[in-house]
């Protein structure tokens, strides 16, 4: 049986990052199928709203730090002009974190409603955060890195004589409603007076998580994506290596590759059931060889922008999967195809180079890819492809300019 073409997806995000190809990739999921597509975007012309596969876009600019009372609002002005049950397709936190927790308002709608996985409306948001992820770890025995989540500018302080370096500093919560975070995204601390020096912009309550650095020469970045149903049971569930990021071996993934892990895809399935969650879930662990764990660093409750690197040999991804469980369908059984490679082709070149430069090379990659996803370029829908670089062109190249001097002093890092 195949999809259920009656009821539309929607993606949802909110804040300002138009240039975001897992909602590309999810509009074309879906959309080959022949299952209506809208999207929440910035304005008409970004490279999803210019995808062929999308029915309607619905501009609606937003920073992800509105009241949620107004976006609730806002998701029921769009579900009404849809006018009929839709499933929503999370692709950042602030979203999946509102609707889990406005779900009765959501799912009641006076048009026939939303569908999405139904969860314990608290759960996202502490899977979202970092000190709630470290918590969630603790409790039910899975390895993360070892955190401190410092509570005035005094613990940070006694913190900085006690700790080996370097330190990972990490904003506390995936969202905050601050002018700007604590720090920009993961930042490497090389020394006691680099921390120091950091902490002065962070006031009497950082909002901030300390880890302990894993080393790039003794680890492996995995990933997780998976969907689980009602009774956190997976329906789809894939593991993949982490060839380069951007930045380089902090940042968003550049070039990645299905590799079969049972160990970790039983570890992550065993978590999940542990902690009830339900839906789709992208998950970042680094492999401490040190040790033999993998370590927890992100869980993220959401579509993971790199989800189409995943798909199986039944043509199921974790996308897929949702919409075909939540409009009563089966999802196909079906084996990860092992070797398939995915590409971000505005960020892999600045990150090969830099990797290149570091003589970093992941373990467990295979030497030839059995076939590559590249994240905008597809032959049937070229637009979002040349919308991307139109978009990117200028101010993309300034900030990788940046990004590429930060990477030459040794990556995201404070002295």
């Amino acid at each position: 049986m195949g999809p259920d073409r009656g009821v539309p997806g929607l993606i949802v995000k909110f804040g300002d990052y138009p240039l975001h190809h897992g909602g590309v990739g999810a509009i074309r999921s879906l959309g080959r199928l022949g299952v209506p597509m809208c999207a929440i975007t910035e304005d008409r012309h970004t490279p999803a709203a210019a995808s062929r596969y999308l029915t309607r876009a619905f501009p609606w600019p937003t920073t992800g730090t509105e009241e949620p009372a107004r976006l609730v609002a806002g998701l029921l002005r769009i579900g009404r002009r849809i006018g009929r049950p839709t499933v929503l397709i999370p692709t950042d936190e602030e979203a999946a974190v509102l609707i889990a927790e406005h779900q009765e308002e959501l799912a009641g709608a006076d048009f026939g409603g939303f569908l999405f996985p139904r969860v314990a409306p608290a759960l996202p948001r502490r899977l979202a955060s970092k000190q709630g992820l470290h918590e969630l770890c603790a409790e039910h025995g899975l390895a993360s890195p070892d955190s401190v989540c410092p509570q005035s500018r005094n613990e940070v302080e006694k913190f900085a004589f006690t700790a080996r370096f370097p330190v990972v500093a990490k904003n506390r919560e995936a969202f905050q409603r601050r002018e700007r975070p604590a720090v920009a995204g993961t930042t490497r601390i090389n020394t006691r007076e680099g921390l120091l020096e950091l902490a002065r912009d962070w006031g009497e309550r950082p909002g901030v998580i300390l880890q302990e650095y894993l080393p790039r020469e003794q680890a492996e970045d995995w990933v997780v994506h998976a969907y689980f149903d009602e009774n956190s049971a997976p329906l789809a569930l894939f593991t993949g290596v982490k060839v380069r990021s951007w930045p380089p071996h902090a940042g968003m993934t550049a070039n990645a590759y299905v590799v079969d892990n049972p160990e970790l895809a039983d570890l992550a399935a065993r978590f999940v059931k542990e902690i009830g969650f339900t839906g789709i879930i992208d998950l970042d662990l680094r492999f401490d060889r040190r040790d033999g764990q993998y370590k927890l660093l992100d869980f993220n409750p959401r579509v993971g922008a790199q989800f189409r690197l995943f798909e199986s040999e039944a043509g199921i991804d974790v996308v897929r999967a949702m919409h075909l469980h939540l409009t009563g369908r089966d999802v196909p059984e079906g084996e990860q195809r092992a070797g398939n490679r995915y590409v971000v082709e505005n960020i892999d070149l600045p990150a090969y180079l830099a990797y290149r430069r570091s003589g970093y090379v992941t373990p467990h990659a295979p030497a030839r890819a059995t076939g590559t996803e590249l994240a905008w370029l597809a032959r049937d829908d070229m637009m979002p492809f040349f919308t991307m670089l139109a978009r990117f062109v200028r101010p993309g190249a300034r900030h990788l300019i940046q990004l590429w001097r930060t990477s030459r002093r040794g990556g995201t890092t404070t002295k």
